[in-house]
C-alpha cells in the first residue's frame, strides 16, 4: 500500500498490528534469559554499524518472528514511500502544507534540490558560506564592536529548537570550541537567565544572536528586547546594536526594525522547523565554538547517517529497525517511557534534547487525517549521563515496577584520557564503560532467587536482593566523540522518531499543541501589565475561577513589600 495516495488505516487495524498482539501473547512472558540460551550467537547477530556507530539490539525482547513482524509493519505503513517522500521536498508536513527538507542542510553542494522552482541546497551552502565568514571573524577577533573591541561574549537567545540544538552541541562538541570564546544561552523567559548569563561582562566584547524564524516569538523577543537595553545601558548610542546584534529569522523587515543590519540576519526556510535546525543558520553559536570545518565535519556526520537510512534494507537499517523497537517497546510491552543514559559527560545535554525531538514530534492524538489515533503514541523520554544516573534513579530501573526501556551510548576512547602512567591505559575510562557494560547486563539478567541465596545472608532479604531482570535496553558504541559522531547521534535519533511516526500515521513534523498556551499566555500577559486594574479587581478577568484567582494573589504579592 502506498501510504501517500491511500486513504490512512489507523495502525492498531492493521492485520500486522494484530498479528503482533497475538505474537506477543505467545512470547510476552519469555525472559531475555531463555532468548539468549537459545542462540549464542544473539549477542554478535543482533547489531549494526552504520556511520561510525555500532547498535547492540540483542537485549531487547524480540525474537526472529518479533523482528519479520516489525520490518512488515514498517512495510505495510509505507516507510519507504514517507521516507522518499521526505527525502524530495513533497508536502509531507500535511497541517502545514510544508516540505520538510532538514536532511537538505546536510546535503554536499554537489547535490541538487528543487523545490518549488529553487534550488534549496545552494541556498544552504549560500548561508554556510556567509556563517563561516562570520564565524571567522568573531574567532580570530576580527569583528569588532562599537567601541572597535573583540567580541570574547557570544550569547544565543532562543527556546525550543532555537536553544536545545545550539546548548546541546555546544556542550557535545566543547572539546572541540575556542575556550577564550564564552559562549551562553538564553532561552527561559524568566528574567533571572538574561541577568546571569550578562552578568560582570562588558556590553563592549559581547554579541547576542537572536533566534527566531518569525522574530515574533514571545519569550525569545521579551529576552532580545531585555538584552537590547542591557547592551544600550552600557554603550549610550543606538547605533550600537548593528555591531552587537545579529539574527537568525525569516522576517528582515521585523529585524531591521529592531536595529539589526540586513547583512548581519542569518535566513531560515519554511521547510527547516525549529527541532530540527541545529544544523541550519540556527547553529551559528556552534559554528562559532567549534569553527567551520568542525560544524562541516558535523554535517558529514549527519549525512552519513541520511545515506545508510536511506539505502539499507529496513531489517539493516539502524534508525528504522530502532524506531521499530521502541513501537514494541511502546505498543506491545506497555513501557510508557525510554530512558537515554549517554556514559560521556559531554552529551549530559543530549537527553533533554531528545525530549524535544521525540515528545513535539509524536506527542499526538490524531492520525495525518485527523482520525483518533487508536494507541499510544511518543514515549517519554528522560535520562542522565553515567554514572551520576546509576546513585539516583537506577533503582526503578533495575527493582520497580515500571517497564523502562534504555538506550546507553559510550565510547571506546575518552577525550580526557586520565589513568596510568603515560596515557597508554585510561583506567578511568574503563572503568567508566564497565559500568555501563554491567547496568546493560544487570538489567537484563538480574539475578535470580538461587543466586542470591548461594551468596549467602538471611532468608528474609531474599526477596529485597533479587533482579527479576527482564528490562531491555539498547547500546550504541563509537571509538570517540566527534563533531561527526555527534552528527550521526543527531540522525539516527530523527530518523528512528520518523519511523515510529509513520507506524503511528500521525505528523511527526508539526507542533500545534504548544500553540493554546502561548496564546492565553499573551493575553494573559496583557491583563497582568494593565494599569487599569487594582490589584483586588477580579471583576474584569474572564478565566476559570482558579485561574482568575490566581492572577489576583499573583497581583497581590507583586505589590507587597518586606
Amino acid at each position: 500500500m502506498n501510504s501517500l495516495s491511500s486513504p490512512q488505516l489507523v495502525a492498531s487495524t492493521r492485520p500486522v498490528w494484530q498479528a503482533l498482539l497475538q505474537h506477543h501473547a505467545l512470547i510476552g512472558g519469555m525472559h531475555l534469559r531463555q532468548l539468549f540460551a537459545a542462540d549464542p550467537q544473539r549477542g554478535t547477530r543482533l547489531t549494526l554499524s552504520a556511520a561510525g556507530l555500532y547498535l547492540d539490539y540483542s537485549k531487547n525482547r524480540v525474537d526472529n518472528q518479533t523482528l519479520e513482524l516489525l520490518i512488515a509493519l514498517a512495510h505495510d505503513a509505507g516507510l519507504q514511500e514517507r521516507r522518499a517522500a521526505m527525502f524530495s521536498g513533497e508536502l509531507i508536513n500535511t497541517t502545514e502544507q510544508r516540505a520538510v527538507l532538514h536532511t537538505a542542510l546536510r546535503a554536499p553542494p554537489s547535490e541538487q534540490l528543487v523545490v518549488d522552482g529553487v534550488d534549496v541546497i545552494a541556498q544552504v551552502h549560500a548561508v554556510l558560506a556567509r556563517m563561516a565568514s562570520f564565524s571567522e571573524q568573531i574567532r580570530s577577533g576580527s569583528w569588532r564592536g562599537h567601541t572597535g573591541r573583540p567580541m570574547r561574549n557570544v550569547i544565543n537567545i532562543g527556546i525550543g529548537g532555537s536553544d536545545l540544538g545550539p546548548v546541546m552541541a555546544y556542550e557535545a562538541l566543547k572539546h572541540y570550541s575556542q575556550r577564550d570564546l564564552n559562549l551562553k544561552f538564553v532561552s527561559n523567559v524568566d528574567g533571572t537567565a538574561l541577568a546571569e548569563a550578562t552578568r560582570g561582562l562588558d556590553a563592549a566584547e559581547t554579541l547576542f544572536i537572536v533566534c527566531s524564524k518569525s522574530f515574533d516569538t514571545l519569550e525569545t523577543l521579551t529576552n532580545a528586547q531585555a538584552a537590547r537595553t542591557w547592551c544600550l545601558q552600557q554603550l549610550q548610542d543606538e547605533a550600537a546594536v548593528a555591531r552587537h546584534f545579529v539574527a537568525v529569522s525569516s522576517n528582515a523587515q521585523a529585524t531591521a526594525e529592531f536595529g539589526i543590519a540586513p547583512e548581519q540576519m542569518f535566513p531560515l526556510w519554511d521547510w527547516v522547523g525549529g527541532r530540527y535546525s541545529m544544523e541550519s543558520a540556527i547553529g551559528l553559536s556552534t559554528m562559532i565554538a567549534i569553527g567551520p570545518q568542525n560544524f562541516r565535519e558535523l554535517l558529514a556526520g549527519m549525512r552519513a547517517m541520511d545515506e545508510h537510512f536511506c539505502n539499507a534494507p529496513i531489517e539493516r537499517n539502524m534508525p528504522a529497525l530502532m524506531g521499530l523497537l521502541a513501537v514494541w517497546n511502546n505498543n506491545f510491552l506497555g513501557a510508557s517511557t525510554q530512558a537515554v543514559l549517554p556514559y560521556e559527560r559531554y552529551l549530559a545535554r543530549f537527553p533533554a534534547y531528545l525530549q524535544q525531538l521525540t515528545m513535539e514530534s509524536n506527542g499526538k492524538h490524531v492520525t495525518r487525517d485527523g482520525q483518533p489515533v487508536g494507541c499510544q503514541t511518543s514515549p517519554i523520554v528522560w535520562g542522565e549521563p553515567g554514572t551520576n544516573g546509576q546513585h539516583s534513579f537506577y533503582q526503578l530501573l533495575h527493582q520497580g515496577t515500571r517497564l523502562v526501556p534504555c538506550d546507553f551510548i559510550g565510547f571506546g576512547q575518552s577525550l580526557n584520557p586520565m589513568g596510568a602512567a603515560g596515557g597508554r591505559v585510561d583506567s578511568q575510562h574503563d572503568m567508566l564503560m564497565a559500568n555501563l557494560f554491567a547496568q546493560a547486563e544487570a538489567l537484563a539478567f538480574g539475578k535470580t532467587a538461587d543466586e542470591v541465596r548461594a551468596e549467602g545472608g538471611a532468608e528474609a532479604l531474599v526477596a529485597h536482593r533479587l533482579f527479576e531482570g527482564n528490562r531491555p535496553s539498547s547500546t550504541l558504541l563509537a571509538r570517540k566523540l566527534t563533531p561527526h559522531t555527534l552528527g550521526a547521534l543527531v540522525a539516527l535519533y530523527e530518523h528512528s522518531v520518523f519511523t515510529q511516526g509513520v507506524i503511528w500515521g500521525i505528523d511527526s513534523f508539526d507542533q500545534w499543541g504548544v500553540e493554546l498556551g502561548k496564546v492565553l499566555a499573551e493575553r494573559t500577559a496583557a491583563e497582568l501589565a494593565s494599569t487599569e486594574l487594582a490589584s483586588t479587581d477580579n471583576t474584569q478577568l474572564t478565566h476559570d475561577s482558579s485561574t482568575n484567582a490566581l492572577i489576583q494573589r499573583y497581583r497581590q504579592l507583586r505589590e507587597e513589600r518586606e
